[in-house]
C-alpha cells in the first residue's frame, strides 16, 4: 500500500516538478506537548501546473531521480 501524504506546494521552479511541503504534529518525548515538524519533498507533478500555496495530496511512487519518489495524487 502507497503512502499518501497532504501538503502545501512551496516551489514549482523546476520543470515537472514541484516542492511539497508536509507538516505534522508529534508530541515532544518528555513534555507531551504538540510540536511542528516539517520537511519537503520533490514531488512529480506531470504535465499540469500548480501554483504556490495550493494544498495538494502526494503518494509514493517507484523513484523517478535521486531525490523523487513521490507523484501528485489531487490537486485541492
Amino acid at each position: 500500500m502507497a503512502k499518501v501524504l497532504a501538503g502545501t506546494i512551496v516551489s514549482t521552479k523546476m520543470n515537472r516538478t514541484v516542492v511539497v511541503e508536509v507538516t505534522r504534529k508529534v508530541p515532544h518525548p518528555l513534555y507531551k506537548k504538540l510540536m511542528k515538524r516539517s520537511k519537503k519533498f520533490l514531488v512529480d507533478s506531470g504535465d499540469k501546473t500548480y501554483a504556490v500555496g495550493e494544498n495538494v495530496k502526494i503518494t509514493e511512487i517507484k523513484p523517478l531521480a535521486k531525490n523523487k519518489y513521490f507523484k501528485v495524487l489531487e490537486g485541492k
